[in-house]
Order: structure tokens, then sequence, then C-alpha cells
């Protein structure tokens, strides 16, 4: 009894119910109303026809007549009693069989079954939570990070403003809670005070009235903004942001980054203090058709291949792999080592029919397009932008316009002599096209391409993309590194360096024999010994002492393995 009393006053206090209320009251009396008086009319015409019935059997009459179950054994023998039972037949086929159902769905029945959602859709966390992470908004990319983020066992809560999407997130596995964006109110529900950090991934004005509002509940919490203009960059700091980013410029410029060099083949993506990890694609150097042990790579520069990728799949080399036109050398090393290696590659270049001083290809220039060709120009780099209009700000001569799915616009903008071509639209299934299009047309260019959700990445491989990064991956990868500085960063599509202590597990197991490359699939890069001092590319024969610190290096599933079999350091956030 006080479940239904509350639920009836919660559904009371709705706003507009009153009205509802009043609008289905007022059909249902004008219903009774036209009941009575068809009763009413029935006698009188019973009394001519010289026939007499009771009062309840003129309304069950009505009734009967009006439902259209059927007259039974009372019925009108004259036409002006036929008459009137067609009147009331109609009058209830309207009324009771049409109206009266549409109008008790959209009064009563439809808002009731909305408070029934809303009652059922968590719009706070319980006092004890803390450590978590909101997120601020439910489109693919923030769920991806959640997923992400799950996977090293941080806490995500989803603020979503719609209870029927946040019913949907409960049902797919997330933790949501529905509320307003501009209310104080929510976020002091949320325990924001309590969270280890808030990510705001919606527009850039509603980003700043949200950031505004949290600001209000508490001054310390570090909140995470990405931003689509260079302007809201300084008004969301200006609203209390900790930290914002530009995310499609920093995949533009990731993406420009990646082409080939004739003067530096290996690309720095990440450091450790003195440690450096590069990426170095072997095409159109003189380690294709080699094997690693031919290649003579670590003796001659020190640096040591830790991983390929081809295609998107991620291989630990042995000493007789064969490198490929399509892998992707990942290299750990000092900085010296990774210049060694950069001359080494260029000593010996293949150039072929290749023509390295023509202009890359950027197909679309929205604003990844956009950095990826101002990222070019800084290093000097000739390129040429294909996209359907005129941009204002791009020279004539660095733009042709047109559809890059015509091979005239294509071959106009330098199809054929291109050493590289990024693919930068928005749209996933388009990147997916023009990849297997440029492929087809060229065999031997390079294709960088952009990916918005991580699920695409594979697909954009097969369809002959030499790299694929995504907008998701790129989100990721900074607030992981944020959370935990230098504990994980992710360096391409899946693949990623992590920072482990050695635990029981590993205590006094020699390097070589230790299993970690067999039994999980990742590739010991450097090692922090008791005393600080980091080890690069460290002695197979080392034997680990509990405390040291592992670099390592694997993709998604090879860093599950590793977690699985010697254990976990602590999350990414406290309070679990």
């Amino acid at each position: 009894m006080k479940f239904i009393t509350s639920q009836i006053s919660l559904f009371m206090q709705q706003r507009g119910m009153r009205r509802n209320i009043s609008f289905l009251m007022r059909f249902i009396f004008m219903l009774l109303t036209l009941i009575a008086i068809y009763s009413i009319v029935f006698h009188y015409i019973m009394e001519y026809e010289g026939r007499s019935y009771s009062w309840v059997t003129g309304v069950y009459w009505t009734l009967t007549v009006m439902s259209t179950l059927g007259f039974g054994d009372i019925t009108f023998t004259s036409d002006l009693g036929r008459l009137f039972s067609i009147v009331v037949l109609l009058s209830g086929v309207l009324l009771l069989l049409i109206m009266l159902p549409f109008t008790f769905i959209q009064f009563f029945y439809a808002p009731w079954l909305e408070v029934q959602k809303k009652g059922h859709t968590p719009r706070s966390l319980p006092p004890e939570v803390k450590g978590h992470i909101i997120v601020v908004s439910p489109d693919p990319i923030a769920l991806n990070l959640v997923d992400d983020l799950k996977n090293y066992g941080a806490r995500c809560v989803i603020l979503s403003h719609d209870s029927q999407t946040t019913l949907d997130l409960l049902d797919q596995g997330y933790e949501a809670v529905a509320g307003e964006h501009d209310s104080g109110d929510v976020y002091r529900k949320l325990r924001l005070s309590a969270a280890a950090m808030m990510v705001v991934l919606d527009s850039d004005v509603r980003n700043t009235n949200i950031v505004f509002t949290a600001r209000d509940v508490d001054r310390h919490v570090p909140i995470v903004a990405g931003v689509q203009s260079d302007d809201a960059i300084d008004i969301l700091q200006l609203a209390g942001c900790s930290h914002v980013f530009r995310f499609h410029k920093l995949l533009g410029e990731a993406l420009a980054r990646r082409v080939l060099n004739g003067d530096a083949q290996a690309t720095v993506i990440s450091r450790f203090k003195e440690l450096a990890v590069a990426e170095a694609p072997v095409m159109r150097t003189r380690l294709v058709g080699k094997s690693l042990s031919e290649s003579g790579l670590r003796q001659l520069t020190g640096a040591n291949v830790v991983g390929l990728q081809e295609r998107g799949k991620f291989v630990l080399p042995t000493a007789t792999t064969r490198f490929t036109s399509t892998m992707v050398m990942v290299i750990a090393g000092t900085e010296e080592q990774i210049e060694s290696v950069n001359r080494l590659l260029a000593s010996g270049r293949t150039h072929q029919v290749v023509n390295e001083d023509a202009p890359v290809l950027i197909l679309g220039c929205g604003r990844v397009g956009l950095a990826a060709a101002r990222q070019l120009e800084a290093g000097g780099r000739k390129y040429c932008i294909v996209d359907k209009t005129m941009k204002r700000h791009i020279a004539p001569e660095h733009i042709v316009v047109g559809d890059a799915a015509d091979i005239d616009v294509l071959e106009k903008a330098g199809i054929r002599t291109a050493p590289s071509v990024i693919i930068t639209t928005h749209d996933d299934d388009t990147n997916i096209y023009l990849t297997l299009y440029c492929r087809r047309l060229r065999e031997d260019i390079q294709i960088i391409s952009r990916a918005t959700l991580d699920r695409n990445v594979g697909i954009l491989h097969a369809a002959g993309a030499d790299l694929v990064l995504s907008l998701a991956s790129m989100v990721t990868s900074s607030i992981i590194n944020l959370l935990a500085p230098g504990k994980v960063t992710m360096i391409n599509e899946g693949l990623n360096i992590f920072r482990s202590t050695v635990g029981k597990r590993l205590d006094g197991r020699e390097l070589m024999s230790s299993g970690i490359r067999s039994k999980t699939h990742c590739s010991v890069v450097a090692l922090r010994d008791a005393q600080g001092e980091l080890h690069i590319n460290p002695d197979p024969r080392h034997v680990f002492a509990r405390g040291e610190e592992l670099y390592l290096i694997g993709d998604s599933g090879a860093e599950r393995a590793f977690y699985e079999t010697f254990g976990q350091d602590d999350a990414l956030t406290e309070g679990e």
C-alpha cells in the first residue's frame, strides 16, 4: 500500500498531469451524459412502439449497441427505432472504440508509464561511492571511453538527460544516471566532490554550461573537456576546465606524422624518460624481404624491434621473421638509437616509381583534414586536399574541388604520383570506400586513414589501409594518461605500452624463462631496478626482484593476459 501511495503521489506531481486528468474526466463525463440521453430516448421510442422496459434495461441496451456486442433480444421494430439504433451504433464506434482508448492512453496510461520509467531510473549514487569517473555524454565515443576505462578497473558513471536513454544504457551493462546537465543538484547526487575526474564530451556551448555548473558544486575535481573550435578553448578554461583537448586536431596531426619521410623514417610516438618508442614503416626501405636477423638493426643501432604491426595485427618478431612492405615496426631504444635507425633506413631507401617530392593527398578538409594539412605544412611537406567545396582558408593551389570517388578528380589531385594519401572524412563508411578505391588504384601508395569508432579499425585495415588511427582511441589515450601518467600509453589502435610492478609471481625468475613472451604475447621493452635506473631492452638473463617496474608492449588481449597470469597493480582510480 505504501508503494501504491508513493506511485500515485509521484504520478500526480508530474508537470501537466492535473491538466491531463481533467481532460480525461471531461471526456468520460461527456460519454456518461450521452449514455444517459440514449437510455432516455430508448424508453420514449419503446413506448411509441407499445412496449415498456426498466431504466436498467435502457442502459444495458445502450451499452450493448455502442460497444457493438449485438442487440440480444431487445430490438426496435419501427423505422424510427432502427434509425436511432444506427445513430447509437455509429457514435459508440467513434467514442468507445476509437476516442476512449486513445484518450485514455494519451492522458493517463502513457504518462503513467513515463512515471514508472522515471521511478526505475537511477538519479543518484550511493553515499559510499568515491574515486569514480563521471562521463557526460552517451555518444559512441564516450561509451568507447567507458569500456576502455572499465578494463583498467575504473568505475565510470554516465550522465544522461533522457530517462529512456539511461534505461537503454543500463540494459547494455553501463552504470548510468538520469539528470539535467545544468542542475547543480544532479552533480551533488553524482558525488562530484568524491569523483576522480569528470569528462565532458558534448558540443562546445553545452560543455561550457556543464563545466560552469559543475564548478559551482566543486572547485577542485579535475574536469576534462573536448572542444571543436579553438575559440572555445579559452571559454572552457574560464568556465573551470582543468584540461581542454582538441581531439580532432590531435588526430589530424597524428595522421600527418605517420606519412613516410625520406629524412626520418621512424616517428617517435611515446617517451618514458630515456626510453623512446617509435614507429617505422618497412615500406620503401632496404628491409623489405629480409629477416630480422639479416637486417642487423639491433647490432648496428642498439635499438630493438619489439613488435610488428601488419594491417592492424600485432605480432612479436623472431630472428627469422621476414619484413614485408605492409609491416610497421615498433622500435624501442634511446633517442640516439632511434636516430641511428633513421640514418640506417634512409641510407638504403628504394624509391621505385614513387616520387616522394610529390604532394601528399588529403581526402576531406574537415577539422581532422585541416589539422593534417597544417602539420604537413609545418614539416615542409607538399600536400593537396580533395574536398567537395572550396575552403576559404586553403590556398587554391593546395585544393582540388570535387568528389574523391571520382577518378578524374583524384588524377587531377595527383593520385598517380602521390607517395601517401590521408583519408580524413568523419564518416567511417566513406573512409572504407575510399581506402578500398585508393588501394585498387595504387598498390604501392601509403594509405593512412582516420576512423571515428574503434570497431571499424579492422575493416579499414582489411580494405587496404597501412595505418589507421581512431578518434575514440585518441580520446581514451588522453584520459588514461591524465588519470595515471606513465601507467598506460596507447601508441596505436589496440597497442599499448603499460607499466607493471614485479610481484610475487615474477620475483626471482629470469626474464628469458619467465614466460612473459610465450604466455602473454607481451614484450618487455624496459625495466627500472630498485635503484631507479632504467634499463632499455634489458638483458634476457636479468633476474626479477620484487618492486622493480616493467615497461611492456602488447595489444589489448596481451595486456589482459599479462594481468591474468602475473597479477594486476591497483586500478587507475582509487575507491574501488
